[in-house]
């Protein structure tokens, strides 16, 4: 195998430009030269590079290309099975007595590394870390995704010791306490870039926000699935729109990202329903998330909303019907959206109705293309996502997009190019007035995302075909700055800052100030 796999690399360094259709073909041919019976993966490619080989090849042979394109590596890790605060919605699978956690199948990736762990963040984060090196990826920034429902939740100390072990896994040793694990992660060689968990609106409140944020939190999912009152009845929510519209308030107000996940077809609703309701959440200034989640409702065994289908009560959307529906949905989004997922990863076997194919995004995408339209989400535009059409950094402007967001006002701030390519992008909020930080007064402002995209560049490195590390971050921040100070009359500005890049705004003048960093103006 060996003799091969070096047979393989340099046929691929013969050819001038090699591509990954390449790869394949000469795997093929020098697999049947050598008469083995199968064909090596690219990790074991990888393996076989000497160092010099390594800038040529890797970029060809890395798997899974996308997952870095926005600029970090994503590692979602999985909580233990426990039980909803309130029971259990119509539609949702999983929960402890099927050992795995509640509103998941067992057979998503995530949850299947998860049990493989034993749900130990430690290990998961580890072992991921690992398969993420095995394929080829480099990886210096991540964003922990913490899964399993509703996070706040768990008891305290269970949170507590759950972000610790992930921190642990990234500075690559286990620290004695939470506190300890977040100083090191400042300056440790894998650099934390953002920390996510999932919730459901009415589990949060000021003291539970003030929970998250001392434990590193940045970003907040919320089960939203839709925003009628009778819906959420009917499916046995447990919860109002009340609560989504104050929780969305209090964690803008926090300087926390919000993520939306949104349920199209659910009982009670319809395709004309379901896209009036996502034309609500960004024309009614009440909601207007960062993000959105898509996921069509599904059927899955162990649900009461199986049994409404096997009994012909309720009938979701096929997929020909949820392609059109998010098709009109995503002709929809702001430009200041990003939309990060379309589709549960739940395996289509495990589906007994609804979307029965596994690449949602793709056929929609397609239909897109088919009718004309396109999708002006952050992630369509990101650089990264258009490798075929890099901007000319002579035509990169800042371009600026302002509106009213839950009793406050958002500061879009972004560089792109007439295309709306975008290279990367600020959020700075004016709150409502009503923040419950001690660390924000009146007259004090938030910038409550920072990113600049294309692919993954170490800290403290610069690629000549990459955009980070460019100076583009302190652009964006010094006329974020220029607008507090100037159009809203602000004297502190704080940034929601992660672990991992608190040294980076020091260097822009930022200096510690409770859960953020923060400079007057």
């Amino acid at each position: 195998m060996e003799a091969a796999l070096r047979a393989i690399v340099e046929r691929l360094l013969a050819i001038p430009s090699p591509s990954r259709a390449d790869v394949d073909r000469v795997k093929f041919v020098v697999c049947k030269d050598f008469g083995l019976g199968g064909i090596p993966g690219n990790a074991e490619i990888i393996a076989a590079l000497k160092p010099d080989e390594v800038e040529r090849l890797l970029p060809i042979l890395r798997r899974k290309e996308a997952r870095a394109l926005s600029g970090v590596n994503v590692v979602a890790v999985m909580t233990e099975p426990k039980e909803c605060p309130h029971g259990r919605c119509a539609y949702c699978p999983g929960g402890p007595g099927e050992g795995v956690p509640q509103s998941y199948t067992g057979h998503e990736p995530a949850s299947m590394r998860g049990a493989q762990n034993e749900y130990d963040p430690y290990r998961q984060v580890s072992s991921r870390i690992q398969q993420m090196r095995v394929i080829g990826h480099e990886v210096d920034k991540v964003d922990l995704i913490i899964m399993g429902g509703t996070f706040p939740a768990s008891p305290q100390e269970y949170q507590q010791g759950f972000v610790k072990g992930c921190l642990d896994a990234l500075i690559g040793t286990r620290t004695s306490s939470l506190e300890e694990a977040k100083r090191l992660a400042e300056t440790s060689s894998i650099r934390n870039v953002g920390i996510t968990v999932e919730t459901r609106p009415d589990c949060l409140d000021a003291k539970e926000v003030d929970r998250l944020l001392g434990m590193g939190v940045t970003r907040v999912e919320i089960g939203v699935q839709n925003v009628y009152d009778d819906v959420y009845a009917l499916v046995e929510r447990g919860h109002t729109v009340r609560d989504v519209v104050d929780a969305t308030r209090l964690l803008k107000d926090s300087g926390l990202k919000v993520c939306y996940h949104m349920m199209p077809g659910l009982p009670g609703s319809n395709p004309e329903r379901d896209l009036e309701g996502f034309k609500t959440i960004f024309e009614d200034a009440r909601f207007r998330p960062d993000m959105l989640k898509i996921y069509p409702t599904l059927v899955v065994k162990g649900t009461k909303l199986y049994d409404w289908w096997k009994k012909g009560r309720y009938e979701p959307l096929s997929t020909d019907a949820a392609v059109e529906l998010v098709a009109r949905m995503k002709e929809l989004v702001p430009p200041w959206v990003r939309i990060m997922r379309i589709q549960r990863d739940i395996p289509t076997p495990i589906i007994e109705a609804g979307v029965d194919k596994s690449n949602l995004r793709q056929i929609v995408q397609k239909e897109m293309e088919r009718r004309g339209s396109a999708c002006r989400c952050i992630r369509c535009r990101e650089v990264g996502h258009k490798a075929e059409d890099e901007p000319d950094p002579g035509d990169l402007k800042i371009v600026r997009r302002v509106y009213e967001a839950s009793g406050g006002v958002e500061n879009f701030v972004s560089v792109e190019d007439d295309e709306e390519t975008l290279v990367g992008f600020l959020r700075l909020r004016i709150p409502s007035g009503e923040t419950p930080r001690a660390e924000a007064p009146p007259s004090s402002a938030f910038v409550r995302e920072l990113h600049v995209y294309g692919r993954m560049v170490p800290v403290g490195s610069r690629l000549s075909d990459g955009w980070q590390h460019r100076g583009w971050g302190g652009v964006m921040m010094a006329e974020a700055e220029r607008i507090a100070s100037e159009e809203y009359d602000v004297g502190k500005l704080l940034v929601m800052s992660a672990l991992g890049t608190k040294g980076y705004y020091g260097r822009l003048g930022y200096r510690r100030d409770g859960v953020y960093v923060s400079k007057p103006l």
